[in-house]
């Protein structure tokens, strides 16, 4: 379904971040795709899946060669998603196959491992309808919060925010934090380029750079429920530092061209044609000889919130494996 301003109400999003410095021309109805990078979250996918709201119009996985049931356990749980698998590897690579087979009005950033709560989307939705170009996911806005971030990677966060509002004159809050939401119209001037987890800064600066409009959506980011984080602090702060240096130094737009940011990518045949997982193993070792279909797109404070075990009791996955009853629903 499509959403507009009279389905969700926006007053209370405005003093969720610091107000749109502009007027943007919003249309007052708008289609939603959700972005969400996998790899090997089997475990977390029926969780996350199943509390995304029913104002989102389309969910875009964007697998990056899980040799788990991912595929099929996503599409047991949701079977109208769209799979797409990346052209190369990182998280950065596979938000940019995930911007680019969306197909939504608006584009919202969500994290397969329970990190980030679904149930939030209407905020920043809300925050783009009300005239907003990108709404910025912020823990430390008032109302938002972490039971995950340590006290080293806040005080390295925090550091690099200040880094960034010195150089660029902007007022983030949180600058590795990677749920947003945005108008489609701000892809070219993201560009997204790189492939680790600097991605969220990469976008947040070049954002700023654009002159768009920007405003920070109180967001809660709770600890993953399965599995270990593939962040690494130190590693991959020096990658962000890197980044803001270059994004310094660099002259002229990153909007180049309007579609020179689409990397290729391919899209998996719709559910129902047997086990995803496989599908994808298949693709991997014969290099392509399948039916799925090719896409490529270039032209020539913290407040804690609730513990994983007290979510995991409120949705029903105190006992068992979640992710053994969707894949015995998948191959059933």
């Amino acid at each position: 379904m499509s959403v507009s301003d009279s389905t969700i109400g926006t007053a209370a999003l405005r003093s969720g971040g610091r107000r749109a410095s502009r007027a943007a021309a919003t249309p007052t109805t708008a289609s939603i795709s959700v972005v969400i990078p996998t790899l090997n979250e089997a475990q977390n996918l029926p969780h996350v899946l199943t509390r995304i709201p029913a104002i989102v119009d389309e969910v875009v996985l964007v697998d990056g060669h899980s040799i788990d049931a991912t595929i099929a356990i996503a599409r047991a749980v949701r079977p109208d998603v769209r799979v797409v698998l990346q052209d190369g590897r990182g998280k950065g690579n596979a938000l940019a196959c995930g911007f680019a087979a969306a197909s939504g009005d608006i584009i919202v950033m969500l994290d397969a491992d329970g990190s980030t709560d679904p149930a939030e989307i209407p905020r920043f939705v809300a925050t783009l309808l009300d005239g907003s170009d990108f709404a910025k996911g912020s823990r430390y806005a008032d109302g938002g919060g972490s039971s995950d971030i340590t006290l080293i990677r806040s005080a390295g966060n925090k550091l690099l925010s200040l880094a960034v509002n010195i150089l660029f004159r902007t007022r983030y809050t949180d600058l590795c934090y990677g749920y947003n939401a945005f108008w489609r119209h701000c892809l070219p001037h993201m560009h997204v380029t790189c492939d680790g987890f600097e991605v969220e800064t990469l976008i947040n600066v070049r954002v700023a750079r654009a002159g768009l409009a920007v405003t920070e959506v109180p967001s809660v980011e709770y600890e993953r429920i399965h599995g270990v984080s593939k962040l690494n602090a130190g590693r991959d702060g020096m990658r962000v530092l890197r980044t803001i240096l270059r994004e310094r130094a660099r002259r002229g737009s990153a909007a180049q061209h309007a579609d020179g940011w689409r990397p290729s990518f391919r899209e998996l045949p719709p559910g129902g044609s047997g086990d995803g997982a496989a599908i994808a193993a298949d693709l991997r070792e014969n290099g392509g000889s399948d039916d799925s279909e090719p896409h490529n797109s270039r032209p020539h404070s913290t407040q804690a919130g609730p513990s994983p075990t007290g979510r995991a009791a409120d949705h029903d996955r105190g006992v068992g494996s979640p992710s053994a009853a969707w894949a015995g629903r998948a191959v059933g």
